[in-house]
């Protein structure tokens, strides 16, 4: 493939992208309806595996536009291959915007700052919400936060779009003045939307490196997501001509980074708060280290962490995007795993799963999914008059 006798039609997604588009929104609406059930016979239950789902997706959202930036700030071949995915999964972040009113309506089944008897009987709580939690802060950061993200997501992929259009040229000043502060933007926005819509679960409690789990989970997510399309679409033309084994070795290489990354976070957050010994601050652990949730903090470190980074050691894996897209999925659930133990032990002292907990994330994902196979079946897998595409193109010198 030569980009010089290249048009934008040779290089649209297969049709297998409108197949899964299509089943993925019968999916979000089969399960829509259960969760509409589940909702009227236990909300409180409802609520939370809504909060569960809800920052799942939202995280894979923000976690592609991060990429989308990383990829602008640092060039390369690599992220041009795979840009167009991130970017069609940053731009489902408008369908995120309205998916969080129902937690907006829902703060009094999930948060205890929202409730003004807790409020009039706890000190520290009459503290935090007269400076910082309340309903009316929290709503109005969301409403700051989704703008930011949104304008971020509109501008990179207005300027991208426009990359598909004659004469070549070389844009990326442009982007990397955007992608820089945005990324430092991306961190703050992130940071603090964790500590209010999962942390404030526990307003008695704090971490200061709680952000950055969240900011390395979502990069995480997002590299398991385009593995896992790239699989998809590498039987078929046009990824089966561009993509290259060095490429997917790339993707393999920052999918262990993030492993490293999220497990230095989350073994510094523990060692921190158990040297402190505070009881404020164990309180955290000491509930999800007992009734039955220990298994599924084991369970992450053992599937989380260390089994993918031993595989991820394997150079012929990380080359070949037939078996890493195994890895990467297995990856994506353990996402979910880890979001599990974040937020549900807050509502159950002992161990318990509810099949809202499974319906409710999958009917948000049928959604998700169906919005990204549109985005990206709407232009070319890549930027056609880009001049970091013409790279992409060239044949393979070795296998």
């Amino acid at each position: 493939m030569n980009a010089a006798h290249l048009n934008s039609t040779e290089l649209m997604a297969p049709p297998v992208a409108s197949t899964i588009q299509q089943r993925s929104l019968i999916i979000g609406v089969v399960f829509a309806i259960l969760s509409v059930v589940g909702a009227f016979f236990q909300p409180d239950r409802f609520y939370a595996a809504y909060l569960l789902g809800f920052m799942l997706w939202v995280g894979l959202s923000l976690g592609c536009l991060a990429l989308v930036m990383l990829v602008h700030m640092t060039g390369g071949v690599w992220g041009q291959a795979v840009r167009r995915i991130w970017e069609a999964g940053g731009r489902t972040i408008w369908l995120m915007a309205p998916l969080f009113i129902p937690i907006v309506l829902g703060l009094r089944h999930l948060y205890v700052w929202a409730h003004p008897e807790e409020i009039a009987r706890n000190k520290h709580l009459q503290e935090i919400t007269r400076a910082y939690l309340n309903p009316r802060g929290f709503v109005a950061r969301a409403v700051i936060y989704f703008a930011i993200w949104i304008l971020l997501a509109w501008l990179l992929n207005k300027w991208s779009a426009e990359q598909d259009e004659p004469p070549m040229k070389d844009t990326g000043r442009r982007f990397r003045v955007l992608s820089g502060p945005g990324l430092v933007l991306y961190a703050f926005t992130v940071a603090f939307a964790a500590i209010d819509g999962v942390m404030s679960l526990n307003p008695g409690w704090i971490s200061t490196i709680y952000g950055l789990l969240f900011l390395a989970g979502e990069c995480l997510s997002a590299v398991c997501f385009a593995i896992v399309v790239v699989a998809i679409l590498h039987r078929y033309k046009p990824v089966s001509e561009f993509m290259k084994p060095d490429y997917v070795h790339d993707y393999g290489k920052l999918m262990l980074t993030f492993v490293m990354v999220w497990a230095y976070f989350s073994f510094s957050q523990w060692l921190i708060i158990w040297s402190g010994n505070l009881p404020e601050e164990i309180s955290w652990y000491l509930r999800r280290l007992q009734g039955g949730w220990q298994m599924i903090g084991l369970s992450l470190v053992l599937f989380h962490f260390a089994v993918p980074f031993a595989l991820l050691l394997s150079r012929p894996l990380k080359r070949n995007v037939h078996k890493l897209v195994y890895l990467a999925a297995f990856l994506m659930f353990m996402r979910y795993v880890d979001m599990f133990w974040y937020i549900e032990p807050t509502f159950h002292e002992s161990f318990s799963f509810s099949w809202l907990e499974l319906v409710v994330p999958v009917a948000m994902g049928g959604f998700w999914l169906a919005l990204f196979f549109r985005h990206l079946k709407q232009r070319p897998l890549l930027p056609v008059y880009d001049v970091q595409t013409q790279p992409v193109l060239e044949p393979a010198h070795h296998e």
